[in-house]
């Protein structure tokens, strides 16, 4: 398998496994994706989780190559999340 594709597997089942708990969330009470989707409209969230992509791409980029913009963005969306939490 190629190491890109390797690199970047993990990746995608976090990416996934978000994504599916924002579904069954909204399923079991609808309206709750869009609390815990909430912090994409918060400009310091975002900024933040900006910032903390392009550090980290800009770091990894010499060892990781491309497949770090992956990482990067997963990395910076957490961030964005952990600045912004959903509110109950």
């Amino acid at each position: 398998m190629n190491p890109a594709a390797t690199s970047l597997m993990p990746v995608v089942v976090v990416i996934a496994a978000l994504v599916i708990r924002t579904a069954i969330g909204e399923i079991r009470r609808p309206g709750s994706a869009r609390k815990q989707w909430a912090f994409v409209a918060s400009g310091r969230a975002m900024t933040a989780g900006l910032a903390t992509t392009l550090v980290i791409a800009v770091m990894g980029w010499q060892q990781a190559g491309a497949a770090i913009l992956a990482w990067a963005l997963l990395a910076g969306g957490l961030v964005a999340f952990l600045l912004d939490p959903p509110r109950t």
